[in-house]
């Protein structure tokens, strides 16, 4: 649970979506573990212009900057788009090497 919660404070982190809070969640609050799942969720559908569930370089540039930015490391398969799952995956390998 702790290891979730913080891959996903990162990645919301990364993306600017803590802006509007002061600090970022612990404690493993499952509520707001939850709520930071959907914001990362919805922060990838916004950029998700395309609604297929991949985010293109272009997209990840305009809605998801820590995506753009490490684009290539998430893109493992080279296809030329990320999905919600490979940005998890990647989140949870920076995590583990913090």
């Amino acid at each position: 649970m702790k290891k979730m919660l913080t891959i996903l404070a990162l990645c919301l982190a990364c993306s600017g979506a803590f802006a509007q809070t002061a600090t970022p969640p612990m404690g493993g609050n499952p509520q707001r573990m939850a709520q930071m799942a959907q914001q990362l969720q919805s922060r990838f559908a916004s950029a998700n212009t395309t609604q297929d569930g991949k985010l293109t370089r272009q997209q990840a540039a305009a809605g998801m900057p820590m995506v753009a930015r490490n684009f290539d490391a998430i893109d493992t398969q080279k296809a030329g788009y990320v999905t919600l799952p490979q940005i998890e995956a990647f989140m949870q390998q920076r995590a583990a090497a913090h």
